[in-house]
């Protein structure tokens, strides 16, 4: 498997079964990645309306994620610019407070292929403590103290709260973020993606 190509693994991503016995809702694998994309998305699994639509942040998180990112639906969906390449590619399920944890096999089994497939990469926002704990090894704890901590990753990489709505309040307790970092994160976004 080793040199497979993007659009090859990228098959074989979308015809997975790994999880199938775990899954309530079934497989639907969903990701987003070209060779030449420039910026990553690493989120943590989608959600139930994710899965039922097949479309990756086509929901409130989704609004939110393109406004921190100041990028249009078309730019944000144009795989050629930005790959979305979650912890897990199907709907964990729901568990007693929220979504089940993204199964760690999906991870184990195809993220650093898939990574290794886009070279072009110029940004990672990684998004959730299950990216952070894959993506950030210096990881601060909890998402609270990882995301304070933004300047302390290479520039390259910028950790993220979940933008669902469920954390308005975190957001409101947390002023900061809106403050000093979405303007980085903006700024560091459009960089990216003008990269030729």
């Amino acid at each position: 498997m080793r040199g497979q190509s993007l659009d090859s693994l990228l098959g074989n991503v979308r015809a997975c079964t790994l999880c199938a016995a775990e899954l309530k809702d079934g497989v639907r694998p969903i990701v987003q990645a070209h060779r030449h994309a420039r910026l990553l998305i690493a989120g943590q699994a989608p959600g139930a309306k994710v899965h039922a639509c097949g479309v990756p942040f086509d929901d409130a998180s989704g609004d939110r994620l393109r406004e921190w990112m100041g990028v249009s639906r078309e730019v944000f969906y144009d795989a050629s610019q930005i790959a979305i390449l979650p912890m897990a590619f199907c709907y964990p399920g729901r568990g007693r407070s929220g979504d089940l944890p993204p199964p760690p096999v999906c991870a184990e089994t195809w993220r650093q292929r898939l990574l290794d497939a886009l070279p072009g990469i110029r940004l990672t926002l990684v998004i959730g403590q299950y990216a952070q704990a894959w993506h950030l090894p210096r990881q601060r704890g909890t998402v609270t103290a990882t995301v304070q901590g933004w300047e302390t990753y290479d520039e390259h990489i910028i950790p993220l709260p979940h933008p669902s709505p469920r954390n308005n309040i975190w957001l409101a307790k947390n002023p900061w973020f809106e403050r000093e970092l979405l303007p980085v994160v903006r700024q560091r976004v459009s960089a990216a993606l003008a990269a030729g």
